[in-house]
């Protein structure tokens, strides 16, 4: 049933005004980093202003912002990897076994919150002499990507049949020789959401780097703090490198939406 035109001009409305609300903080910071802090102060220059690239060269050249985004990259990918081969076969083995109190530790483990661990995670590290090293950034972001790794794959295994795992088996696989090649493949648009969303959570982290982090192996979201002083802020410098920090993010969702969404619904039903 087609809808009518007053519920059309509604609708359309009311997507415009929601996407304005989320869209114009975002559009507000890319602007300022355009400008100088005069200008960010100055109304009459909100909409028409002279752009200038100063902002960048000094988070690009001045503040070895490459150095934290290689920093951001490494931890992000290191923990994602290592949460992805720690966590996809956990999850085969919890949905294909029935293991429900394995399932109810990653749940409640899920739900935690992950600040609430840092006091007792920063008297463990360093006592081990770990604090300050990407190693304890690396296992720190684990502790959150790998169960939500097992939350999300475990409902896909849950929505792929049975059956070609049994008819593997009746050929002769074992377990692990069936997951490995029939279901391992079958779930590749799972293991991709997982994925991407363990890496934007490690890119995007910003408590745990900033309490176990060191000098050498600050990453982006802490790095931003270095334009924060006690007496100013170089509200220029800021937006600037929020912007280097949001960026990549979105575009990496904006051209891995459609794997996302087909890997998060395609566990929705079973059959």
């Amino acid at each position: 049933m087609k809808p009518s035109k007053p519920y059309r001009v509604f609708r359309n409305s009311a997507l415009v005004v929601v996407v304005f609300a989320l869209m114009a903080p975002l559009l507000w910071m890319i602007a300022a980093s355009f400008k100088t802090n005069v200008d960010i102060y100055d109304t009459a220059k909100a909409f028409v202003f002279s752009p200038s690239l100063k902002n960048y060269e000094t988070v690009l050249q001045q503040a070895n912002y490459l150095e934290f985004i290689g920093n951001s990259l490494w931890v992000a990918f290191a923990a994602t990897t290592l949460s992805l081969l720690l966590g996809v076969p956990a999850a085969y083995s919890m949905s294909r076994f029935n293991m429900k109190k394995s399932a109810l530790v990653v749940l409640m483990a899920r739900v935690i919150p992950g600040v609430s661990l840092l006091v007792p995670w920063y008297y463990v590290f360093s006592n081990l002499k770990l604090v300050g090293g990407f190693s304890v950034l690396i296992l720190s972001h684990m502790f959150v990507s790998l169960p939500l790794i097992v939350y999300i794959m475990m409902g896909y295994f849950d929505g792929l049949p049975t059956e070609l795992e049994e008819a593997a088996l009746v050929d002769g696989l074992t377990h692990i020789g069936a997951f490995r090649r029939i279901t391992l493949p079958l779930s590749v648009p799972g293991v991709a959401t997982a994925g991407i969303l363990s890496f934007i959570f490690s890119w995007n982290n910003f408590m745990f780097a900033l309490v176990l982090s060191g000098s050498d192996t600050k990453t982006l979201p802490v790095a931003i703090f270095d334009f924060v002083g006690y007496a100013s802020i170089d509200w220029g410098g800021l937006m600037a490198a929020a912007t280097v920090v949001t960026l990549p993010i979105m575009l990496i969702a904006l051209f891995v939406q459609k794997y996302v969404v087909s890997g998060l619904t395609a566990g929705a039903t079973k059959g």
